[in-house]
């Protein structure tokens, strides 16, 4: 790619919702170049366990899946938002299939596990790699096709352009800019720098800085409940190799309960996940949780709950985590103590992914509204495939017209 390049799409960052977005443009018939701050496979979406929502079950509908969402977020989502990522979620599944992605079956259909805050069992997983399975398979699409790879490229502003928008970037080789008639912003969060500041331990991989949002919002573009931070209720605390480690939700799913000091149930442990750390903290400051051998704060997961057959299933990943630090989590219980996980808030987006910048769309992370000031498990997942399709196709028509 030379120093100055012109495109139809240009897309920052990725994660599941950047491919997304990519192969949606590029299939859409558009010319199109990803670009990341370090390789293609460093993303938070790949470290993602739990699962991806979508209402597939007899029961299940994607009204009720809007319900939960609603409630979750305290009705603090945008509803024309929330209703795009039900509605198509099953139609976001299939397509995952096409591309590659295996989820894992049970009885001839999708084995479905309802996670926190949700009323009825629409999680889907492919194991407990799901976010790598689904990013892998879309990488895979994307280098297949016909679009440009920007690696170890480091945006540093985004300025209006003829025709379009001027992308500038530090590369190994020093600046470049980049060209294009639409820009999909895609870059993820800041959770991992926020702990940084805080001196707490995060989930995210260290490319998550949040930059990018800057960037947008000195270009002009609106933005909504950026203080609205998520903490993961089951940061691993102990030992040493687990922490900051996110305990997949779905050992609650399988059965997993929150124990205080006394070996006591204190919450729902399929709450809400702002209910359950709130839970949990609170918990500890009363007295009744316990310590890690190194000083820190936590609680009980009782994961020997969980069967054997869920755990090899639904649980591997975790189980050689565990199992490889000395410890098995289906014969003792595990340290856990909430961990920064998420961005809930981002930049202001349309049904279509458009940002208040004309021609600048955002999906993913970066994205404000889908899910208010509280994420549900597995609907972020959903809400990069979703919107990772609408923003690539909304992106490669806005270039062609």
């Amino acid at each position: 790619m030379p120093a100055t390049a012109a495109l139809d799409v240009l897309v920052v960052g990725s994660g599941a919702s950047g491919l997304a977005a990519a192969v949606s443009a590029e299939r859409a018939g558009a010319r199109v170049a990803l670009a990341t701050k370090t390789t293609l496979q460093a993303c938070n979406s790949a470290k993602a366990q739990g699962g991806i929502q979508a209402a597939l079950g007899e029961d299940d509908s994607p009204e009720m899946h809007a319900e939960d969402v609603m409630r979750s977020s305290h009705d603090t989502a945008d509803p024309r938002l929330v209703q795009v990522l039900t509605g198509e979620a099953p139609s976001a599944i299939h397509w995952l299939e096409e591309v590659g992605v295996e989820f894992t079956r049970d009885n001839g259909g999708y084995r479905l596990a309802r996670c926190g805050g949700a009323t009825r069992k629409r999680l889907l997983q492919v194991g407990d790699r799901t976010g790598h399975a689904i990013t892998k398979a879309l990488r895979d699409a994307y280098e297949a096709g016909g679009g440009a790879e920007l690696p170890h490229h480091v945006l540093r502003s985004l300025e209006p352009a003829e025709g379009g928008w001027r992308a500038s970037f530090e590369t190994k080789e020093g600046p470049a800019t980049v060209d294009a008639a639409t820009v999909i912003l895609a870059a993820g969060g800041r959770c991992f720098a926020e702990a940084e500041a805080r001196g707490e331990l995060s989930t995210n991989h260290p490319n998550a800085t949040g930059e990018v949002t800057r960037i947008a919002l000195d270009a002009g573009a609106e933005a909504r409940d950026l203080d609205a931070l998520q903490y993961h209720p089951n940061g691993g605390a102990w030992p040493p190799t687990m922490q900051g480690y996110s305990i997949p939700e779905t050992t609650r799913a399988y059965g997993a309960v929150l124990l205080n000091a006394d070996g006591e149930e204190f919450t729902d442990s399929l709450g809400a996940r702002d209910a359950v750390s709130q839970a949990i903290v609170e918990e500890v400051e009363k007295g009744k949780g316990v310590s890690t051998p190194d000083g820190r704060p936590a609680v009980w997961l009782d994961t020997t709950r969980i069967s054997e057959e869920d755990a090899q299933i639904s649980l591997p990943y975790m189980l050689r985590r565990y199992r490889g630090a000395g410890i098995d989590p289906l014969t003792e219980r595990i340290y856990t103590y909430p961990v920064l996980h998420y961005q809930n808030g981002g930049l202001v987006i349309d049904e279509h992914a458009e940002t208040t910048l004309e021609g600048v769309f955002a999906c993913g992370e970066i994205a404000g509204g889908t899910h208010g000031r509280n994420r549900m498990m597995g609907n972020s997942l959903l809400e990069c495939t979703v919107f990772g399709r609408r923003a690539g196709r909304a992106a490669a028509e806005r270039a062609r017209a």
